[in-house]
């Protein structure tokens, strides 16, 4: 699953980063709330963590504008706000969830899940609930591999390297992309994580079977695609 958070906090913003990449999601970061209404219009989110006290445009107008768009990504508010007539209006916004600072990264994870679980069908389409490439599916919201209806075990990193090469299905992801969205780090050409990575995930997606999906594309990356040739 992919998660915008929009946080002005930078250490508290990178600190909730790692700790929902290394949970196994895909995690943009922005810090004020211009760059935040942008990437939540003009990208696929399954889920947006937002500040309230943002600079440029605050939480609250953020929000506004994204349900008065018809974009109903479910929110959840993080803020130092505890008061309830705060509380009462995110929801009346349109927000999913509210979590007062400071909180655990536990029960926020927790938040995460609930509202997935209970997230409304009509929000969330069928297409983007199940990723299917082939007979390799990926359910996003059990966070549970399959392939040709047999189980695949997955650690957090590959979960998360799984579902960002099956959204982006054929398209070539540079080992640089793949080091950003999944590690949150830059790629550095004398490191083989990367490579490491994609022939663990290889092993279980593809040995089995007897079509490949995720390919070597020489000199400039990986892609998971169902080749007709294949």
């Amino acid at each position: 699953m992919k998660i915008l958070i929009v946080e002005d906090e930078v250490k508290a913003g990178e600190y909730l980063q790692k700790g929902l990449i290394e949970s196994g999601y895909v995690v943009d970061l922005v810090n004020d709330g211009v760059d935040g209404l942008y990437h939540a219009t003009s990208e696929d989110y399954d889920l947006i963590l937002l500040d309230i006290m943002l600079p440029k445009l605050d939480g609250w107008q953020v929000l506004n504008t994204l349900r008065s768009s018809d974009i109903a990504t479910p929110v959840i508010m993080l803020t130092a706000k505890e008061q309830v007539e705060d509380r009462v209006r995110g929801f009346e916004l349109g927000a999913n969830d509210y979590v007062v600072k400071p909180y655990a990264f536990a029960e926020l994870l927790a938040r995460i899940q609930n509202v997935f679980r209970h997230h409304k069908p009509s929000q969330v389409s069928t297409s983007s609930q199940i990723l299917t490439v082939a007979d390799l599916q990926l359910d996003i919201l059990k966070r549970t591999a399959s392939r040709a209806g047999q189980s695949i075990n997955l650690t957090a990193k590959e979960y998360a390297l799984l579902e960002l090469l099956m959204r982006k299905s054929g398209q070539v992801l540079s080992r640089t992309t793949i080091a950003s969205l999944v590690w949150d780090m830059n790629f550095d050409s004398d490191t083989n994580v990367i490579d490491v990575a994609v022939k663990r995930l290889r092993n279980k997606v593809d040995k089995p079977f007897e079509q490949a999906l995720i390919h070597t594309i020489r000199g400039m990356g990986y892609k998971l695609e169902a080749l007709k040739d294949a």
